[in-house]
């Protein structure tokens, strides 16, 4: 910015001066635009692990006990669109959030139409900018299942908020594996996550998935499969990966025990995810963890339990990245097992994710891979020398555990174990 003459009291050398400070700010001008240029947008950098769901109660006369409600079942995230979908119920929804210590993706309806038609919709979304700031803000609600040619909108949306919002995360849901050719825009469901990645750049990758758990009809697999994918992309671009699991009774799906209930989120964990999404929270034909009349149903304990071992592990989770994931099962012999494979385990079935800490130590989540019984496997951890630590769920804290001859668990139904190792 040009600089305001101040030095004309000598007016013989007001030329002189004049031409020197032109150059300097042309000069300091050009320099100021050739750091701008080169600057990077501040991105979304996640600071807690991601415990949220679908669906965000009503905008009534009792939110405020709703809200009281989320926080004490353990949620760190509410994610708007339902409840609170307009400017003043999504301020009332964000001074809610910081009153109760949770973070919270807001719904704004002029981001939603820049999200699906573009530049187009550049009236709305100049309005939606003008909502003010907040603390308890993590990022917007853009969109819910795209299909790829709502790429360019999307990255359009995606790149406008890191300019006019920096550090909050737009955020995007994808569709599952299970998803039609047709849904997805694209042959493949890899081609799907491929190219919205290469396309919308994001700052965190999303999908839902609700897996099917009666013998009869068993996709559990398949639920696997799909956090596989998002793993292999969300490592290759360095940045976290969150999903939708299922908590409710809908079209042909089962209403889930607790034990499956636990196995999908224990099982995303194992693939490194750092967020899991139920779906849903609150529901009016019923079913969810809140029933139409505001009260809790079996699910809400559920719920509380299970997010309370979630926030107990949440600090060491933020800081692993994932190296590998493995299946052993019964059918498995000592000389099957993974080389990476910092212990032996006795037989069973489980599912195991290996990690590296940030402080370099090794960790590894043993989750049992049945949904309806305990598993009581015998563990011997290979280096002896090595020190091993257990991550207390009620507490957080590092327990340190016998590393000589086997060490028997207690695993219950879809629960896991988590180890540090050095």
């Amino acid at each position: 910015m040009e600089q305001p003459n101040t030095i004309c009291r000598r007016t013989f050398i007001i030329s002189t001066l004049m031409g020197v400070i032109s150059a300097m700010t042309e000069r300091g001008s050009q320099e100021s635009m050739n750091a701008s240029s080169s600057r990077k947008p501040l991105r979304f950098k996640q600071d807690r692990f991601c415990i949220s769901f679908w669906v965000d109660p009503p905008a009534d006369t009792e939110m405020d006990a709703h809200y009281a409600q989320i926080a004490n079942a353990n949620f760190t995230v509410v994610m708007g669109g339902f409840g609170a979908n307009t400017p003043e119920t999504d301020k009332r929804q964000l001074d809610l959030c910081q009153k109760y210590g949770i973070k919270a993706l807001v719904y704004l309806k002029g981001y939603e139409d820049g999200a699906v038609q573009g530049a187009s919709q550049m009236a709305e979304i100049t309005q939606a900018d003008q909502f003010p700031d907040h603390p308890a803000c993590w990022g917007y609600m853009l969109h819910d299942e795209p299909d790829a040619s709502l790429f360019p909108a999307l990255r359009f949306m995606v790149d406008h908020l890191r300019s006019v919002r920096p550090g909050k995360l737009g955020f995007i849901n994808l569709f599952p594996t299970y998803a039609s050719t047709t849904q997805l825009g694209v042959q493949t469901y890899e081609e799907y996550v491929r190219s919205y990645i290469n396309e919308v750049n994001p700052d965190v990758l999303c999908m839902d998935n609700y897996p099917f758990m009666q013998p009869s009809h068993d996709t559990r697999d398949d639920y696997c499969n799909n956090l596989s994918v998002l793993r292999k992309y969300a490592l290759a671009q360095d940045i976290p990966f969150w999903n939708f699991f299922n908590t409710m009774p809908f079209d042909s799906h089962a209403d889930p025990t607790e034990a499956q209930v636990r196995w999908q989120v224990q099982t995303s964990l194992a693939y490194g995810a750092k967020g899991v999404l139920y779906f849903c929270y609150w529901n009016n034909a019923g079913g969810a963890i809140i029933d139409p009349k505001g009260q809790p149903t079996r699910h809400y304990d559920q719920a509380k339990r299970i997010n309370a071992k979630l926030i107990k592990w949440g600090p060491v989770l933020m800081r692993l990245r994932s190296q590998a994931v493995h299946r052993v099962s019964s059918h498995s012999n000592s000389a099957e097992l993974p080389a990476d494979l910092p212990f032996q385990i006795s037989s069973g079935d489980f599912l195991i994710g290996v990690f590296n800490h940030a402080d370099g130590r090794t960790a590894v989540l043993i989750n049992n891979y049945s949904d309806s019984d305990a598993a009581n496997p015998t563990v011997r951890f290979k280096d002896g020398r090595k020190k091993i630590v257990e991550i207390d769920h009620k507490t957080g804290d590092e327990v340190i555990v016998p590393n000589h001859g086997g060490m028997q668990l207690r695993i219950e139904a879809g629960d896991g174990c988590l180890f540090l190792i050095g």
